[in-house]
């Protein structure tokens, strides 16, 4: 070749590598199209469902949203906050994700791409004693949260094979809890009630006087000024060093609900592959599904069981499944979960659906709340599934003699109350009314009452002699 002519192109070649490495990379972009109620429809830009997206907002500034559905073209975009601004044609930017970091023993997600698409938030140390949002940003004014790891939002599916049994009774601190529906490491339990009957109250006991090392609460769809009150009054100062509480009251977007309660939940899975023993609350599973259901509704699923449409149905036993026992030998999440049952009816979608996937349930009868009968905890529909598991033959007979007397006298209360009936025609009934009072005292609890598994067992034992 021409010495000229190969150093012409030489010189050519380098230029374009120059303005190669000046040139900016391409950026995929799509613009906004509809706005209808909660959903956002966005054209040129294919992404996949979970995907994190900014729309632009004229002047400054943007809106932070999620793909939750698509149809051909378009993207069903869900705000992670106002929307207050937008306009007709904005501009759609893809969010990054960043890089899962796993901790030693972990495993890699069983779906590597989906779990590297889905969003990541912050875990670890640095979050005791911190409140943050269902976006992991925090809302105590503590400064930014000191840790650097993250962990996806999507968990993978749990072996149930690989599983530890619940097999350790867990101290609630609750005397009729503990004796009676006794917990064990690891159990999913509901708490079913209607408004107002202390449910709050329940939950802040068990937060205070639980035996576990983390608590992880998620204040989800609730009312904003519970928060702080839970915080200052439920956890105190001593319970919140242990603590992470996750908080998406009522008045944020659906999404922000459905992602605080995973968050609270991805928060409790890194600390039981830990090693350790947390308790995770979630007040409450109703207010999850109803934000499912106010999304799903949008994107146009049809509704099927009393304008619940079936993806809630789904959503509800993948979210309950991340909690309980990890491997033998390894940490474990107790999950306690509100279910508030509308109009105090236990048959309820949301209740009888949580009543059937959960390890047993504990209901609160406003009868009992409207007689100062604190915890109102009502001990003939309540249960724990894991109990035979946990307690001896000794302590199982005095169960069923405790709640064989209760129910026998519960089901002549009328009778008793108008001296309908005579004593000596029923043996039972006889040492039911006589060991009523102390029945129904061993029953309550003042809220700055805490009672020990040990003391509470000793104290049912104390309370008649066991049979035989």
């Amino acid at each position: 070749m021409n010495p000229a002519l190969a150093d012409s192109w030489r010189e050519y070649l380098s230029g374009n590598r120059a303005m190669g490495e000046d040139a900016q990379p391409f950026e995929r972009s799509g613009r906004l199209i509809r706005i209808n109620g909660l959903v956002m429809e966005a054209a040129g830009l294919k992404l996949p469902l979970g995907s994190g997206c900014r729309v632009m907002v004229p002047g400054g500034g943007s809106v932070e949203a999620e793909v939750v559905g698509f149809n051909d073209e378009k993207l069903y975009m869900m705000p992670t906050e106002d929307v207050f601004g937008l306009a007709p044609g904005a501009q759609v930017l893809p969010l990054e994700s960043p890089p899962n970091r796993l901790l030693p023993g972990q495993g890699a997600p069983r779906n590597r791409r989906a779990a590297d698409r889905a969003k990541h938030l912050p875990v670890g140390e640095g979050l005791l004693g911190r409140v943050v949002d269902g976006g992991g940003r925090p809302l105590d004014d503590l400064g930014p949260l000191d840790t650097e790891l993250t962990r996806s939002l999507q968990s993978r599916p749990f072996n149930p094979l690989t599983r530890a049994p619940i097999s350790a009774p867990l101290d609630v601190g609750i005397r009729a809890i503990n004796s009676l529906l006794t917990v064990g490491r690891g159990q999913r339990l509901g708490l079913f009630a209607g408004s107002g009957v202390g449910k709050s109250v329940l939950i802040g006991m068990m937060a205070r006087y639980t035996s576990a090392d983390v608590i992880v609460v998620g204040l989800i769809g609730e009312r904003g000024r519970e928060v702080k009150e839970f915080i200052e009054h439920s956890l105190g100062p001593e319970g919140l060093k242990r603590s992470v509480v996750v908080a998406a009251p009522a008045d944020t977007s659906p999404l922000m609900r459905l992602q605080g309660a995973a968050y609270a939940t991805t928060i409790a899975e890194h600390f039981r592959d830990q090693g350790k023993q947390v308790l995770l609350i979630m007040d409450s599973l109703t207010r999850y599904a109803m934000a499912q259901r106010e999304i799903a509704l949008a994107i146009g699923e049809p509704p099927v069981t009393r304008g619940y449409p079936p993806s809630v149905f789904a959503r509800l036993p993948a979210l309950v499944e991340r909690a309980g026992n990890g491997q033998e030998g390894g940490g474990s999440i107790t999950a306690f979960y509100t279910v508030l049952a509308e109009g105090d009816d236990q048959q309820d979608p949301i209740a009888d659906s949580a009543r059937a996937i959960l390890d047993g349930h504990f209901v609160l009868s406003r009868a009992l709340a409207d007689q100062g009968h604190y915890p109102a905890i009502d001990i003939e529909q309540s249960i724990s599934r894991a109990m035979h598991n946990l307690v001896g033959d000794a302590h199982f007979d005095l169960v069923r003699r405790f709640k064989q007397l209760f129910s026998r006298y519960q089901r002549s209360r009328d009778l008793i109350a108008v001296g309908a009936y005579q004593p000596g025609s029923d043996p039972m009934l006889d040492t039911a009314v006589a060991l009523y009072p102390r029945i129904e005292a061993f029953l309550q609890q003042r809220i700055d009452e805490r009672e020990d598994y040990a003391g509470a067992v000793a104290k049912l034992t104390q309370l008649f002699p066991a049979p035989g």
